[in-house]
């Protein structure tokens, strides 16, 4: 029986011939020589994987060399990629080498590499920006990294620059971003021992608020609120008793917060605007920590009910951070540039806060570049956990400023129950890096995660199953990628614009409990490790789409830029060389002629020189100094050196020369102002009665007037003065011809 055309069986299968077995070396030679032709060359510092993947199937070709560099060359202050020693050997200049693996020397990739080491690196993705020279690269070289980023990716670069927010954006930065004080500068360390101070007058109203409806506040939020004045339990007489004056401080001081939050304190001399001295202030705080973290009472607290009631509906409408505030009073305190949550702690007490950020032998002041900010008391809480959102974004230019969103995030929980009388690391910094020290704690709900993260996804389901599906699209997402947009419109004009760089952020947000999210960092250089289920996928995939949108859409607008969505494209600015926050003007006043000159038709050349008054010199020096000046250049009259000259005895043609006059007459828009030279003070006039004579009138000049009379008497002339202008004239003067040129 006959097979059909299409079967065939194992025996004639087996004996088709072989495939041509391709040479190896020749197709990496033919593959490299490829790349090297559309400038395909690229080099990577660090464990990127899937950048290396993911450029290879683009055709690229990997140049491997060792990468060494100094830590402290183009070292920007507080780099977000410090060095872990924190600073004790920057005297010594770091090195940094990757270890070429080439272990697999057979390996087409391999060969590839040692075919292109001569070749010029044409993308760079590294760890850090020093990991090559940043200025040495080519406009068409590309590069993951920006310069001068630590205006926003170091802590205390982004606390001082969101004050500047209100001059770029029609926005509060109190509203988004938790107030925060650099208090390693002395300034800034008063500002803020006057806001701890305000916190915890306002935290004495809430306190007597509460007591109204404390059955809905644990002892752990109150403050021991249901210990209240006047109890009768003999185990509870021991408790102590505060004075209803604090709650009538607390009043004073709050009104006056009131009118410097609405500016009503203007006209209000400085020496007159502290509410307390010193020792007030020290004692309302120290009967503060008794009250909120002490358990104490104030007698008859309720009398005061209604006053704070009204006090603190007042700060709620000016100020937008009361709800973060709580009663504790809390700060979170951080070195100025570092990250990971490393030496990131929280403090209650303001003496405990000036005595860690207080400069010693062993760190000196250039090493506390420390932080302080508010720290959010009455966070969004997912299964009692506290949780904070890790946001991708993405800037491939600073002019135009162009901004990508990715679609996709994720959530990173503590291992341990939310509380406010604990304040150890693994409640509150939800940093992976701090979190994978620490175990799950045995109370927690069971359903988080083991791993302790939840994509943006996941969290969207619970909130659909909760009723608040809407939360997310309306409410967090928008306003996520409004604080991303106004952040980096304050800091544009303070990076380092260069073409062909792009950099991938990555922005910490922690919601409250209205579910506005607040920006509490962002960091350069985020991390692409797959340390759990959800980070191996979700960091895998936001590296592939953003060589998508930096190498694909180069060549093609239109191809897909995977998860990643334009989020702002500025028109293009001129950046000015300058620092507007500087800007300085500089110059001299110029005074106005008193006196307009006629018009070219009928100007007096002879006129302006009357009035000229010189300094009496060598009369044989005159003839030499009569050289023509350059236009271009900038004189200026020296007295001890002038070489003064006269002017011809008429301006009548002799009779044994001729005077060649050449005048080529266009249409003026205008009349032609000749400035008149008028020597200083020191100047004296000078006759020179043997050549000096009187100017005789002559009413025939081709369109000139005459000398205005025989009594005006000549005056020596530094012809050094005469300076021409080549849009206005040419003329030169000598003993025997009068040469005039006009264009």
């Amino acid at each position: 029986m006959d097979s059909g055309p299409g079967d065939l069986t194992q025996k004639a299968v087996d004996e088709l011939p072989p495939p041509p077995k391709i040479d190896k070396y020749k197709l990496a030679r033919f593959l490299t020589e490829k790349a090297i032709r559309e400038k395909k060359i690229f080099t990577i510092s660090g464990p990127y994987p899937v950048i290396r993947n993911s450029l290879r199937k683009r055709g690229w070709v990997e140049r491997k060399y060792p990468l060494k560099y100094d830590a402290q060359e183009h070292k920007e202050d507080g780099n977000e990629t410090e060095r872990d020693n924190g600073g004790k050997n920057e005297s010594k200049p770091a090195l940094r080498e990757e270890e070429i693996p080439y272990n697999n020397s057979g390996d087409i990739h391999e060969i590839m590499s040692r075919l292109v080491r001569n070749e010029e690196t044409s993308f760079y993705w590294t760890i850090k920006k020093d990991a090559v020279d940043y200025y040495s690269l080519h406009s068409d070289q590309m590069l993951n990294h920006y310069a001068r980023t630590g205006s926003f990716t170091t802590k205390i670069g982004l606390c001082l620059h969101m004050r500047n927010l209100p001059w770029y954006v029609s926005a509060n930065p109190n509203a988004f971003f938790p107030r925060c004080y650099a208090i390693c500068i002395d300034d800034e360390k008063y500002d803020f021992i006057q806001d701890f101070r305000k916190t915890a007058a306002s935290s004495i109203l809430k306190w007597v608020v509460n007591l109204d409806r404390s059955g809905d506040h644990d002892q752990s939020s109150t403050g021991s609120l249901h210990t209240k004045s006047g109890t009768t339990d003999p185990n509870e007489r021991n408790i102590k008793e505060l004075p209803g004056e604090l709650i009538e401080t607390a009043l004073k001081v709050c009104e006056t917060y009131i009118q410097q939050l609405e500016h009503d304190d203007i006209d209000i001399e400085a020496e007159n605007s502290s509410v307390l001295s010193d020792t007030e202030w020290d004692q309302l705080i120290e009967q503060y920590y008794s009250l909120i973290h002490e358990g104490a009472v104030i007698c008859n607290a309720e009398n005061y009910l209604i006053q704070c009631q009204k006090i603190l509906h007042k700060i709620i409408l000016a100020n937008p951070q009361h709800d973060i505030d709580g009663l504790h009073n809390i700060w979170i305190i951080k070195p100025g540039a570092k990250s990971r949550g490393r030496e990131i702690v929280c403090k209650k007490r303001l003496q405990d806060i000036l005595k860690l950020v207080e400069p010693t032998d062993q760190f000196p002041i250039k090493d506390h570049k420390w932080v302080v900010q508010k720290y959010i008391e009455s966070p969004l809480l997912i299964y009692d956990t506290k949780f904070d959102i890790r946001q991708w974004f993405l800037v491939t230019d600073w002019n135009p400023l162009t901004i990508w969103f990715y679609k996709e995030s994720y959530l990173r929980f503590s291992t341990q129950r939310f509380s406010l009388d604990n304040l150890h690391s693994s409640i509150h910094l939800c940093n992976n890096s701090i979190q994978k020290n620490y175990k799950n704690a045995t109370d927690r709900s069971p359903q988080l995660p083991y791993h302790n993260m939840w994509t943006s996804s996941r969290f969207q389901e619970y909130l659909q199953k909760r009723g608040l599906g809407h939360v997310w699209r309306n409410v967090i997402y928008p306003s996520m990628k409004k604080n991303i947009i106004c952040t980096m419109k304050v800091v544009q004009d303070q990076v380092d614009p260069r073409r062909s760089s792009f950099e991938l952020y990555g922005a910490d947000f922690i919601l409250g409990k209205d579910f506005k999210p607040w920006l509490i960092e962002i960091n350069s250089s985020p991390t692409m490790f797959p340390s759990t289920p959800i980070t191996s996928d979700l960091c895998a995939q936001v590296q592939e789409d953003t060589i998508k949108v930096v190498i694909d859409r180069k060549h093609d607008k239109s191809c897909d830029p995977g998860k990643f969505e334009l989020l702002w494209r500025q028109s293009m600015l001129d950046i000015p060389p300058f620092n507007p926050t500087d800007l300085l003007i500089e110059g001299i006043s110029v005074r106005k002629l008193k006196k307009h000159m006629s018009t070219l038709n009928n100007f007096n050349f002879l006129e302006p020189l009357m009035g000229v008054l010189q300094s009496t010199t060598n009369p044989e020096n005159r003839r030499e100094s009569m050289t023509p000046v350059n236009d271009k250049q900038n004189v200026r009259v020296k007295h001890r050196n002038t070489i003064s000259c006269t002017l011809p005895k008429t301006l009548k043609k002799p009779q044994e020369k001729d005077v060649k006059v050449k005048t080529i007459l266009k249409k003026l828009a205008k009349p032609i102002d000749f400035p008149r030279i008028v020597d200083g003070h020191e100047a004296s006039s000078f006759i020179d009665k043997k050549k000096s004579k009187g100017i005789k009138e002559s009413s025939h000049q081709n369109g000139r007037q005459g000398a205005t009379s025989s009594q005006n008497k000549l005056h020596s002339l530094d012809w050094a003065l005469l300076q021409p202008s080549t849009e206005t004239g040419k003329f030169t003067f000598t003993d025997s011809k009068v040469k005039i040129s006009l264009a």
